[in-house]
């Protein structure tokens, strides 16, 4: 068994698509429409057939409230590893990502956690 999907819910799909593929550079997979919303999915640019990430509409009152509550106590919604993160925080940084904290040694792993600007805040980490 493996992971094919995971989901994050976002506040608008078209700027969370925006934010993850021109921001982030992740790249869209699917977005096929599906009624009112659309069933959009990236993948990481290095394994564009690895796991991929529903952009989820929070349309639904326990999604949104899911979603209010954690981003409220500062937990991220999903971690995305990173090969440098002192190299990804600067690039991150040059193209507008806001970072809620810097890079932070944490053990074996540095860790730092960023607002996607659609209601989630997210974490890198390098291992």
């Amino acid at each position: 068994m493996k992971i094919v999907v995971t989901s994050l819910f976002v506040d608008d799909q078209d700027k969370a698509l925006r934010f993850y593929t021109e921001k982030l550079g992740f790249v869209k997979k699917h977005d096929v429409p599906t009624g009112e919303y659309r069933w959009i999915t990236l993948v990481s640019p290095d394994e564009q057939n690895g796991t991929e990430l529903l952009l989820e509409p929070n349309v639904h009152p326990a999604a949104k409230e899911y979603q209010s509550k954690i981003t409220s106590e500062g937990i991220p919604a999903t971690m995305f590893g990173v090969e440098d993160i002192d190299k990804e925080y600067n690039r991150l940084l040059e193209n507008g990502v806001k970072f809620t904290m810097e890079p932070t040694k944490m053990g074996d792993v540095t860790i730092a956690v960023f607002d996607d600007t659609c209601g989630n805040l997210i974490q890198i980490i390098q291992q």
